[in-house]
Formats: structure tokens, sequence, C-alpha cells
């Protein structure tokens, strides 16, 4: 199996701050994302949008991004007429918007941090665009499954990412066999992130024991955790998977408003409370790779960057 990059990036970092929410910027500058297609409409219609996204995320302190892939796949695509060569095409692009953006970085600011690119693989509920990613509630066998996620994980890999980022995973079958279709690529390590029904199950209901001895068997799995949750959520979630599991943790939440999958929009004001707020705490319960997820934006990362020195 090849290095893995987390456990390397981990020796110059105590803390890697991941971006935060990429739609949430999108839309900031005028993107309609109400489709089922989501940020990944704008790889079709303005990719050079998603580059300054992910430049700003790294001026910010972000470590880590992650790609514009999450609901990129040949099967959405192919919806609004793109062939498989098509829809592929855009996934490399995805990736090489991402490392542009770090090299660029890289360069204008001569940083020696660690900087990472996550190919985002989210999950089969995101492609049905109902909201199934927050429940979990769908099947398919097991060789459909590894069907629907093999082009796009085929592509992120191809297209040289660090390693994948599986996540707003709900389902306990789907990471099964996220974890069966890894073994067909031994070079590559990935995260998987879930979303939980409470601080004990993942949406599914599956218990998080359960989900941390799948993750914790799973050699090319470097780092388990949580993302796309209200933040109040976090903290005991993280204790759970700590208790269970030696892998690094990540947490990466929404800014505390809930989505509505129908109307597509965000509803109730944030909590009050912030990333920034709960940093420390989730570094206590054991998190290691921290940033944001939906409403997130590069001034919350920034703020949880300026907490996180070098070793």
């Amino acid at each position: 199996m090849s290095r893995n990059p987390i456990a390397q990036a981990l020796t110059q970092t105590d803390t890697l701050i991941l971006d935060g929410a990429l739609a949430t910027e999108l839309e900031a500058r005028g993107c309609n994302l109400a489709d089922a297609l989501w940020s990944a409409k704008v790889l079709m219609e303005n990719p050079e949008l998603i580059y300054q996204v992910h430049h700003d995320y790294f001026a910010a302190g972000a470590h880590v991004a992650i790609t514009a892939s999450y609901q990129a796949t040949p099967q959405g695509f192919a919806a609004r007429g793109l062939d498989e060569a098509q829809a592929l095409a855009l996934i490399t692009q995805s990736v090489q918007l991402a490392q542009r953006a770090r090299d660029d970085y890289r360069a204008s600011s001569a940083s020696t941090a660690p900087l990472l690119v996550a190919g985002s693989v989210g999950p089969y509920g995101a492609f049905l665009a109902n909201g199934a990613e927050y429940r979990g509630d769908y099947a398919l066998p097991e060789e459909e499954m590894k069907a629907f996620h093999r082009p796009r994980v085929k592509a992120l890999l191809e297209a040289g990412v660090d390693l994948l980022a599986c996540e707003t995973l709900p389902s306990f079958t789907e990471a099964q066999a996220l974890v069966s279709l890894l073994a067909e690529f031994p070079a590559s390590n990935a995260w998987f992130s879930f979303t939980l029904r409470d601080a004990e199950h993942i949406s599914d209901g599956t218990p998080l024991s359960k989900v941390a001895e799948l993750v914790h068997a799973a050699p090319q799995v470097v780092a388990v955790g949580i993302n796309c949750v209200a933040l109040e959520s976090v903290t005991p979630a993280l204790r759970r998977f700590q208790a269970l599991c030696d892998k690094p943790l990540l947490v990466y939440p929404n800014s505390g408003e809930q989505y509505d999958a129908s109307s597509k929009t965000w509803h109730s004001a944030p909590s009050g409370c912030t990333l920034h707020d709960k940093f420390a705490e989730w570094q206590q319960a054991g998190a290691r790779l921290i940033g944001g997820c939906c409403r997130t934006t590069p001034q919350d990362i920034a703020a949880i960057a300026a907490c996180c020195q070098p070793q």
C-alpha cells in the first residue's frame, strides 16, 4: 500500500485544518445551486470559480482542499446529456482545479505546511438529490453500489488526489461497499466520514460501534469521523469514536442551520455557536482533522487555523 498522507501530514502539524463549504462560497459568488448536480454543476459552467474558492481556503489556512466532485458522477451528468467520457473529464478537472489552487498558493506564500487534495466521493444518496444522505434509507446490492462509485473513484485516483474523502456517508452497507471497492485500488487511501442520527448511530441507525469495527479493520481507511451534522452533535459522537477506534478522527460540521432537501434551501439562523468556539473541545475529544461543511466560510476556517500552530 502507498504511504499514508494523513499520518505523514500529522507529523508536521498537530491538527490538519480542512476547508469549509464549497457550495456556500459558490452561491456567494452568484451561482444558483438549486439543482440536482449542486456544486458539480459549476464544473460545467464556471470552473474558474471553483479554483478561486479552493485558493481562498488555502489562503485562510486550510491544509486540505476537498474537490468539487461530491455530486459529480457519470449517472448524474448523463441527465444533462453528457456521456461517460465527458463526465470523467469533469471529475478529473475537479482535481486539477484544487491542485492548481494548492500549487499557486504554495508558490505565492512559500508555505511549508502540508497541503493535500482530497477527492470527494459523495454517497449514493447525494445522487438521488432528495436528502437521503441524511437518512440512509436506500439500498443497492453491493456490486451495484460499487459499480456506481467505481468510475469516479478511478478518475479521482488517476488524476492524482492524495486520498479520497468518502464523505457524508449515511449507510453502513454503502461504507462496506466502499471498503471493498478500495481494495481494487490497493495504492489508495481514504477517510470515511458519516452523517448521524444521534450521538450513538449513523443516519441509517447503525451503531457507531459497528461502524468503528468496519473502519478499524480496513487498512486503507486512514481517518474516520463525521461531517455535515449540527455543531452540537459533534462532541459526544467524537468521544464515542475515540473510545472505539485508534485512527485519526475528523470532523467538519455545518454552521448549525437546517437543510430542506425538497426546496434546496437552508432555514433558521445559526445557533450562535461557531467552529472556533468548539475547536478546543473537539481536539480534546480526539479530532486531528477539523474543518467545516455546509454554510461555513473561509472566515470560519481562518479563525480555527489561527488556533493551530505547527509542531
